[in-house]
C-alpha cells in the first residue's frame, strides 16, 4: 500500500499515524493482537462483521507497514500466526486510549446498543 508523503506539513505526525491505522478494521485488529499472537481464524471469530477477504487485505496492509508480523508454519494444513511487531507494540498506548475513550463515550456512538424507540403520541383524527 502506497503511503502519502507527510514531510514538512503541519500535523504531519498525526496524519501519518492515522494513515497507518485508518479504516474500520485496522485498529480493531491491532486491539485484538494486543492480547498476543493470534491465528487467522481466531481473529475472524473475534470480529464477526469482517469478511475473510477484508481481514486478509487488512492484515497484509498491517504487515506491509511493519506493524504486524506474519509467521507461516510448514504444516498440513498450513498454520499462520499474527503478532504485533515492535513498531506495532509501540501503538499499545494509542489503541488502549482509543478503547478507553470509546467506552467512556459509548452511549453517543453508533456502536452503542439500540435504545427503546420513543413512541409518538397518538393523534386523534
Amino acid at each position: 500500500m502506497k503511503r502519502r508523503n507527510f514531510a514538512r506539513r503541519p500535523g504531519c505526525a498525526v496524519e501519518a499515524t492515522l494513515d497507518l491505522i485508518d479504516g474500520k478494521w485496522k485498529g480493531v485488529i491491532l486491539f485484538h493482537l494486543l492480547a498476543g499472537t493470534q491465528r487467522f481464524g481466531e481473529l475472524r471469530r473475534r470480529m464477526p462483521g469482517i469478511t475473510q477477504r477484508m481481514l486478509t487485505k487488512q492484515l497484509r496492509a498491517l504487515e506491509e507497514d511493519r506493524l504486524v508480523i506474519r509467521k507461516v508454519y510448514a504444516e498440513v494444513p498450513p498454520r499462520v500466526e499474527y503478532t504485533l511487531s515492535e513498531i506495532g507494540e509501540s501503538l499499545r498506548l494509542v489503541i488502549e486510549t482509543l478503547r478507553a475513550w470509546g467506552e467512556g463515550h459509548q452511549e453517543r456512538l453508533s456502536c452503542a446498543p439500540a435504545s427503546d424507540p420513543v413512541k409518538a403520541p397518538d393523534r386523534a383524527a
